[in-house]
């Protein structure tokens, strides 16, 4: 990892282990690429997921945090609000704060996206 003093760095993606947080079920993995644990960023969790098939996140939503998520391979479903879309290569989807919602790799390949969520912390009331 190349990194300069004012806290800027390049990193590799291979550097960065996978971690299945929690409620995240059957291989629903992801690397947490910049966050306040793993790069010191105040305002940014980007990280990128990769789900098995039939792995799954919890339903849930968010009190603050908006969240963007970029299907880069694979299929699967996102339920938003009770609905579920299919999602594939290109798809990206916005979520703002207290919409419920969860992606299950529907799939017979590898589900991957990007999720980049601002702020870091869930903590404060809906806006």
């Amino acid at each position: 990892m190349a990194s300069e003093s004012s806290g800027a760095f390049i990193r590799n993606i291979a550097e960065v282990p996978w971690r299945e947080f929690p409620n995240h079920f059957g291989g629903a993995l992801s690397k947490p690429l910049v966050m306040p644990e793993t790069a010191g960023s105040r305002h940014l969790d980007y990280r990128i997921s990769m789900y098995q098939p039939m792995a799954h996140v919890a339903r849930h939503k968010h009190q603050v945090q908006e969240q963007i998520y970029h299907v880069l391979e694979g299929e699967g479903l996102m339920e938003i609000a009770g609905k579920n879309h299919v999602v594939r290569k290109h798809d990206f989807i916005f979520l703002p704060p207290g919409v419920e919602h969860a992606i299950s790799n529907s799939g017979l390949v590898d589900l991957v996206f990007l999720v980049i969520t601002s702020p870091v912390t869930d903590e404060g009331k809906i806006v």
